[in-house]
């Protein structure tokens, strides 16, 4: 039995052929940019659309002032602040005039001792007496012992050395810085040092 004509069409491909044709002529047909999705508010050449709305600036945000509470505090503060610098700034000065006047008190002192010294004996006997918290001692001959106990010599302190002096250059370490004179005997305490060690101490 004869196939029929639309069986036949089928079998050649010309019937798929007919139902492709339209749809290839609509692609050939159409022009470029057209098929596409155009993006929203631009169309194909790249210019905004008349309904495209313009950018829009968000206007500038203020900081909130601060409350009177935050002024006084940062006040304070500011305050507290300047006080410091002041006692540290005094604090400076005060110790660069102490460190002036200690080198200038040193100075006056080794002047002075530099040729108002006693020479010490070379002997084995000793003067015992107290300075900076520990008995401390000179070597003396009897002369010398004599004079410590009644007043008329005192000891100095200068450089860890205990240097004999006379009781006048031993009242002018006195007046420069007392902290250097180690002896000198108070001729009214009755043989007793004014360190409380008996004149007459020997070790």
């Amino acid at each position: 039995m004869a196939d029929s004509l639309r069986d036949q069409l089928l079998k050649s491909g010309i019937v798929k052929q007919v139902r492709d044709e339209p749809r290839a002529a609509a692609f050939k047909g159409a022009k470029p940019g057209q098929g596409k999705p155009a993006q929203a508010g631009r169309p194909g050449n790249g210019k905004p659309g008349p309904h495209a709305k313009p950018p829009q600036h968000k206007p500038p945000q203020h900081k909130p002032k601060p409350s009177s509470e935050e002024i006084d505090l940062a006040k304070a503060y500011a305050i507290r602040a300047q006080t410091e610098a002041a006692e540290r700034k005094r604090a400076e000065q005060a110790a660069a005039e102490q460190a002036r006047i200690k080198r200038e008190r040193k100075a006056q002192l080794q002047k002075l001792l530099e040729s108002n010294t006693i020479p010490q004996a070379d002997t084995e006997q000793v003067r015992h007496f107290e300075y900076g918290n520990k008995i401390r001692r000179v070597h003396v001959d009897d002369a010398q012992l004599a004079a410590l106990n009644a007043g008329e010599l005192g000891v100095v302190q200068q450089g860890g050395r205990y240097l004999l002096v006379s009781r006048e250059v031993a009242e002018q370490v006195r007046q420069i810085d007392a902290q250097h004179l180690a002896l000198l005997v108070d001729p009214s305490s009755g043989g007793i040092g004014d360190d409380g060690v008996p004149d007459d101490l020997m070790w």
